[in-house]
């Protein structure tokens, strides 16, 4: 049998040499915190159904990985692309990882930065760059997921005051936030409004028994008239072009962070199949396991191509939503797919938390589904082709 030294999966695409040398520093950077730091306690972190979500902001932050893509008040201002590989090193640790990450700087603090007062900036952005607060971003209802046109929560004007009622669903760090981003209907529009912790008639609950996203804290929102002065409304915000906004940013770290969980699982799938045996021969050996690593290979590839030049089109300013959508509907979809493919080649061992391919996959099912389903992108990109709605 012939044999010859593997190389890695990225270099059959030679990706390295699209990065600059800023970039892969990042790269190493928060794969070597990953490493030394969170994965010896992920799988216990994973079946516990817990994170220390306060302690990781602050390390994040002392990395300057909270908002590290936003200009000014303490965030990094650094490029699309290193925060997308930045992404993919947590999402190869977990999903969950990259899901407190993303929602911190390219939500909370992201709706904060884009529409927020110059007050309300320096108040929230260097504390939350930091992780010393936390935010959240309740847009989600438990009847409004990929239709956010018809929400519920409410927000009427009483004197000078706000007051709030509603509620919100699958609120990442929604109980260990200290402020709230919520987009509410109002009779001027949908408008954002930034809720303190603590305030009267707010509050939030764990969302219990996932089987996805176990490492990351999940919430419901319950809005029970909470008044807020007229200073807490985000004024650069009229209308749903504020939160989609918003889930643009979130969504386009998500397009390097599944890849992320796919390189994962191959790289362990590629380790474990050289070592076991079978009919007295390595795993690796069989012309099905190498096809599966093939193809495994090929598609994350092909994604990190599509990543790094949607990055690229996203730090000259000429990045569209619709790309945007065109980066989460292949990459999620195929890291899905890797993911499976991956756990066939482990055998019993791959549904087990001593490898981490299907906590892999089943965090992905999730990606899957939020900051817009592939349904929603499928029909966002059909509209792009067509120019016709297809939603309603």
């Amino acid at each position: 049998m012939t044999t010859r030294p593997p190389v890695h999966p990225s270099a059959l695409f030679a990706v390295d040499g699209l990065l600059t040398d800023e970039e892969r520093d990042i790269r190493q950077t928060v794969r070597r915190l990953c490493d030394d730091e969170l994965r010896p306690h992920l799988a216990d972190w994973f079946e516990e159904g817990r994170v220390p979500a306060r302690e990781l902001a602050r390390r994040f932050g002392s990395l300057g990985l909270l908002g590290m893509h936003l200009q000014g008040y303490g965030c990094g201002g650094l490029g699309a692309v290193a925060y997308g590989l930045a992404c993919l090193e947590l999402e190869a640790a977990d999903s969950g990882l990259r899901s407190l990450v993303s929602v911190q700087g390219s939500l909370a603090m992201y709706a904060i930065w884009k529409y927020g007062s110059e007050e309300q900036k320096r108040e929230w952005l260097p504390e939350m760059a930091a992780g010393e607060r936390i935010g959240c971003f309740g847009l989600t209802e438990p009847d409004f997921g990929s239709d956010p046109a018809g929400m519920r929560t409410r927000a009427r004007r009483d004197g000078a005051d706000w007051v709030l009622d509603g509620g919100k669903m699958w609120i990442t760090n929604g109980s260990v936030a200290d402020v709230a981003v919520v987009w509410a209907r109002t009779g001027d529009g949908v408008r954002g409004f930034l809720v303190p912790a603590g305030t009267p008639g707010f509050s939030a609950r764990d969302v219990g028994r996932k089987l996805s996203l176990r490492a990351s804290v999940t919430s419901e929102l319950v809005l029970d008239g909470v008044r807020l002065p007229a200073d807490a409304v985000l004024p650069g915000a009229r209308g749903l072009s504020g939160p989609l906004g918003c889930l643009n940013e979130a969504r386009f770290g998500i397009v390097f962070g599944a890849l992320g969980a796919a390189l994962d699982c191959l790289e362990t799938t590629i380790a474990y199949a050289a070592e076991r045996e079978i009919f007295g021969r390595p795993l690796a050996s069989f012309q099905l396991t190498q096809e599966k690593l093939a193809d495994s290979a090929l598609e994350i590839g092909k994604g990190m191509l599509l990543a790094v030049h949607l990055g690229r089109l996203k730090e000259a300013g000429a990045l569209t939503p619709e790309q945007v959508s065109v980066g989460k509907l292949n990459n999620v979809r195929e890291a899905i797919a890797v993911a499976r493919t991956c756990r066939t080649v482990l055998g019993a061992n791959g549904v087990t938390l001593e490898y981490p391919v299907m906590r892999h996959a089943a965090n992905l099912e999730s990606v899957l589904t939020y900051e817009g389903t592939s349904e929603v992108h499928t029909l966002v990109v059909g509209r792009a082709l067509t120019g016709v709605q297809a939603f309603q």
